[in-house]
């Protein structure tokens, strides 16, 4: 059985990317480069936030039913997820997340 879905474009690189199932693919936010103090932190050093943008959701989870159950998210949502979730990988230039819906843990509103 075929179902249409949607591609999300990623607006930077141009790639169209469809997460499967419950994934949905995000951009990890910018780190911080700079301490409060006014120290200079190198690349190294610099903790990786657990903040992002989602960039792609996919078609939803599959239930005991056969029906897809629908994103508490959705694109262009900024989210806070567990630190070692997901899949790190590069898009271009671009470094991109994708994981599971359940590892989101907040949306943040704005």
């Amino acid at each position: 059985m075929a179902t249409a879905t949607k591609k999300q474009k990623n607006s930077k690189s141009g790639i169209q990317l469809q997460p499967l199932g419950d994934r949905v693919v995000l951009q990890r936010e910018e780190s911080e480069a700079k301490t409060s103090g006014g120290i200079l932190l190198p690349g190294s050093a610099q903790n990786k936030p657990a903040r992002g943008q989602i960039v792609s959701v996919g078609t939803g989870r599959l239930l005991d039913d056969g029906t897809r159950g629908a994103f508490q998210v959705k694109v262009g949502d900024r989210v806070i997820f567990s630190s070692y979730a997901g899949e790190v990988f590069k898009v271009g230039e671009e470094e991109l997340l994708l994981m599971r819906e359940d590892d989101i843990l907040a949306v943040i509103e704005d």
